[in-house]
């Protein structure tokens, strides 16, 4: 194998950057990395854009330059394919920093799961599996604020971009020629636009554990404390639990206080946190609780009863048995979420249908198959 460049090229000034970006944009692919630390805050505070062209691995220091422009329309040029390894948290830190999703990508984790080369595989397991080559990962943890960064540190950034470049061409070759490319790149662009999107603050409440046993009163009221927590993590930067516990938030919900001595006993209220957003919290709970009822959320559907448990075990194994006819890992064709989207649906509808994840490629390799496996399941 031809020898790939690893050695760091630090980048600190924009007029640098800006020619490096004109070079970049000419590229059919080019690698993207980031380096980041969020150990008290909401957001990701970045520390490093990695770049590998093949020609060389560039470290971008966004603490020594303001101008990013050149770099975030690279990001968003459609001619440009970004090249990642398990990009979600990555796409956080472009939407944090520069208010950018990069586009088109390409994920080398996903490509190499549906190329069959295993399931949610690290960039070093990836890099050993497909080159051969053992990359050290001593610097995972290491603080990538400080500056300047040590020898070690930058050769480990350096080497996080060497070999994507050499993997995704090999991984290009094979999609093709297996004809699944298609598949990765519709599971990549539904990454870029669940990133685009964001979440949408007023339905955060349906991912609270429990929150089904909650009645429509309850739920009202947990849907607006789940959204006043998230706004005040958001403007104040701290991670969500440690503003309030996601269970302090439920038993409110259900409790429904209305006097501060009622939420000082709920596990997880600290002294600091009563005093400081006691008040404001029994407001948002007593205005939650006066919505009339017609108008508050839907009960959530309780979790699936055991009777159906044997279906979601056939329907696991036919998913199993595809996946090795396939010769790919079962996880990356159908999730836990979407056997029991499926099994619901008929209790919900009164037949079979299929959730969106499993309406795309899915559909025609796996989806048309579990559909009609459930639908025999129901009149055997």
């Amino acid at each position: 194998m031809t020898a790939i460049p690893s050695e760091p090229i630090w980048v600190s000034d924009s007029e640098t950057l800006n020619d490096l970006c004109a070079r970049w944009s000419q590229q059919a692919a080019i690698a993207v990395d980031t380096e980041f630390m969020r150990s008290s805050t909401f957001y990701p505070k970045t520390a490093l854009f990695q770049v590998g062209d093949g020609q060389g691995c560039y470290l971008i220091d966004p603490l020594s330059m303001s101008d990013f422009t050149a770099f975030a329309q690279l990001m968003v040029n459609p001619d440009v394919t970004k090249v990642f390894h398990s990009c979600s948290e990555d796409m956080e830190v472009f939407q944090t920093f520069m208010q950018v999703t990069p586009t088109p990508l390409f994920d080398t984790q996903i490509a190499a799961a549906i190329a069959g080369k295993g399931f949610s595989l690290g960039y070093a397991k990836l890099i050993d599996v497909m080159l051969g080559v053992e990359i050290p990962k001593s610097e995972t943890r290491s603080d990538w604020l400080q500056r300047p960064l040590s020898q070690s540190q930058l050769q480990y950034a350096a080497v996080d971009v060497a070999y994507l470049l050499v993997a995704y061409g090999m991984l290009l070759k094979e999609l093709k020629d297996r004809d699944r490319l298609g598949w990765v790149e519709s599971d990549c662009a539904d990454i870029v636009r669940q990133a685009e999107t964001g979440v949408e603050i007023d339905q955060l409440y349906l991912k609270v554990k429990s929150a089904w046993k909650l009645n429509r009163k309850q739920l009202s009221v947990l849907r607006e404390l789940v959204s006043w927590r998230e706004l005040q993590a958001r403007e104040r930067d701290v991670p969500r639990n440690r503003l309030i516990k996601e269970r302090a938030l439920w038993d409110m919900a259900r409790q429904q206080p209305t006097e501060i001595y009622q939420i000082s006993g709920l596990e997880g209220m600290t002294p600091r946190t009563i005093k400081q957003d006691g008040e404001q919290l029994l407001d948002v709970i007593q205005a939650a609780s006066n919505v009339p009822e017609e108008q508050c959320p839907s009960r959530i559907p309780k979790p699936l009863p055991p009777a159906e448990g044997d279906l979601i075990k056939a329907l696991k194994q036919k998913s199993r048995d595809i996946a090795e006819l396939l010769a790919v890992a079962p996880e990356i064709l159908v999730r836990k979420k979407d056997f029991e989207d499926l099994v619901r649906s008929r209790m919900e509808n009164a037949s079979y249908s299929l959730n969106s994840r499993l309406s795309g490629w899915r559909r025609e390799v796996v989806g048309e198959e579990l559909l009609c496996f459930a639908q025999n399941w129901s009149t055997s």
